[in-house]
């Protein structure tokens, strides 16, 4: 696939029209990078944003004991780095390559540019961003006030929030990754998918996890309380 049709499928671009998609694709970079590969480090100068293009990338950060909290999980056409880009600030969090990945790297002072021509990417780019917020604020709300059930359903009930027709889940993140993004660790996610199992909340197979009780997990989500 060429880079015009791919920059096309970026929800950040998408509507631009041919000649916009051509400026951006003179600025780009694009960069590759392998399973554990770090691609920026908390507190390195913010030189410019990223968009995943194939794989996917974890933002963290390290506790001083060196524990890992999972803040957000990027998959193909989803931009990350980008607001300290546009604040002026350096990188608060880690970046690295989950697999093997293929990544769009837009220059700052190159991209700014391009929106002060083209206010069209800027509508885009907050239409992203308020929705990057709303995820934020939500995961800041289940890791502070709900227990560890009443995350786990949460995430689950928003993987499924676009599949209208489908409670089937393919986990795309190792139980140790899961764990971490929510707040917890392995033994007691597991814990968990055990006993929501047991109670015909869930079914699991493997990294299959298929939901039986759409609306006792969202009144487990809701109450953020224990199983």
């Amino acid at each position: 696939m060429s880079i015009l049709k791919t920059i096309a499928q970026i929800p950040l671009f998408e509507g631009l029209p041919s000649e916009q998609l051509e400026d951006l694709a003179m600025i780009i970079t694009e960069q590759g990078f392998r399973k554990g590969e770090i691609i920026f480090s908390e507190g390195e100068e913010a030189e410019g944003f990223y968009v995943a293009v194939k794989g996917r990338v974890k933002v963290y950060k390290l506790s001083a004991e060196g524990k890992e909290q999972i803040l957000h999980i990027f998959g193909p056409g989803e931009p990350f780095g980008e607001v300290p880009v546009f604040t002026g600030q350096r990188f608060p969090a880690h970046a690295e390559a989950m697999e093997e990945s293929r990544i769009f790297f837009f220059p700052k002072a190159s991209f700014v540019d391009l929106v002060r021509r083209n206010p069209s990417l800027a509508l885009n780019m907050l239409g992203v961003l308020s929705m990057r917020l709303r995820r934020f604020t939500a995961l800041i709300d289940d890791l502070s006030l709900k227990e560890v059930p009443g995350r786990l359903a949460a995430y689950l009930l928003y993987l499924t929030a676009e599949k209208a027709e489908s409670s089937e889940i393919e986990l795309s993140t190792t139980k140790a990754q899961l764990a971490s993004l929510l707040g917890t660790i392995p033994e007691t996610l597991s814990r968990i998918l055990g006993k929501m199992t047991a109670q015909g909340l869930i079914e699991t197979d493997g990294r299959v996890i298929r939901i039986l009780d759409r609306g006792s997990l969202q009144e487990l989500a809701d109450s953020g309380g224990r199983l």
